[in-house]
């Protein structure tokens, strides 16, 4: 799904804005929030994943997606999944980080391989990509799919990276919670950077309109609380669900069943009906493994946890 070399085909523009998240974490209403900033208003040139791509997916040929971001004059926004640590940091490049309860995003992800064709993804990676340069093992056979309790014990317990010299073994399924949280750190550990900033799911459902304006301050806007009132009822989950062949990213690829369950209602604490409570306890354990006290308040809390502003230059 995803190659971090594809980066070394575009040439950075001054301003422009990379938003790097794990999956399921807030990358699409980030991206609108942007979208509303850079643009004054709900109206795109085009849809947003070709607005704002996702550079590192493999599925579409990577010298089509650099020539349309080449053509932009807007203010280019640039969507990815990859850690900071797999990308050059430039200096005239403003790089946002969003972060999510790691249970949520992975139930959200759960939801999201149900919607996906993966047979399409499958064509459309070998129609792009030659055959020497493909990642990854074969799709999987139909009917080979993990049950959700199987699916959540495999991210509890799954590594990050493989060890030195193992070589590449991607996450299956809905990934591992060592590999979101090794993200998440990648980003708390550069927060004291001048051109990086984090940003939470749970401090957009808090305030939208307190964390619009944020945004766009790190962005170098000025932006009025009202103007932001009036943006932000265009970020909401029921608007950009009636925009989704806008608003959703790859609708321009096909790969969605649906394009509108995209943007499934998926509250805090869900993960709550998929965890038993060996896996509850389980989950507390590990997650203790992998990451520090401060940066796992705000994974799971945002601000409300450990305001990352705060606690910049430790």
């Amino acid at each position: 799904m995803s190659d971090n070399l594809r980066w070394d085909a575009l040439q950075l523009r001054e301003d422009d804005i990379v938003i790097s998240t794990p999956p399921k974490c807030g990358m699409t209403w980030t991206q609108r929030l942007v979208s509303l900033i850079v643009f004054d208003g709900p109206d795109l040139p085009g849809p947003l994943s070709t607005v704002s791509p996702w550079l590192d997916q493999t599925i579409r040929p990577i010298d089509e997606v650099v020539a349309v971001l080449d053509a932009q004059r807007h203010r280019r926004f640039i969507k990815t999944h990859t850690p900071l640590d797999g990308l050059v940091l430039d200096d005239r490049v403003t790089y946002i980080c969003v972060g999510r309860d790691p249970r949520d995003a992975a139930v959200s992800m759960l939801h999201q391989t149900t919607n996906m064709d993966n047979d399409r993804v499958r064509a459309l990676h070998e129609a792009a990509v030659p055959p020497r340069d493909r990642l990854g093992p074969p799709a999987p056979e139909p009917g080979n799919c993990y049950p959700p309790i199987e699916e959540f014990r495999h991210w509890l317990e799954g590594p990050a990276l493989p060890p030195p010299g193992v070589g590449f073994a991607p996450p299956k399924g809905i990934g591992t919670l060592a590999n979101v949280i090794d993200q998440f750190g990648k980003a708390w550990e550069r927060r004291h950077l001048p051109n990086v900033a984090l940003f939470h799911y749970a401090d957009y459902q808090a305030d939208l309109v307190g964390e619009m304006v944020r945004l766009a301050a790190v962005l170098g806007y000025e932006l009025s609380h009202e103007r932001a009132r009036d943006l932000a009822r265009y970020a909401t989950l029921g608007e950009m669900r009636s925009r989704a062949v806008q608003v959703a990213p790859n609708t321009t690829d096909g790969i969605w069943y649906s394009d509108a369950q995209f943007f499934r209602r998926g509250g805090n604490g869900e993960w709550q009906e998929y965890f038993s409570y060996a896996e509850y306890r389980r989950y507390n354990h590990r997650i203790n493994q992998l990451g520090a006290p401060d940066l796992l308040a705000w994974a799971h809390e945002g601000r409300r946890g450990c305001d990352p502003e705060l606690t910049r230059n430790r």
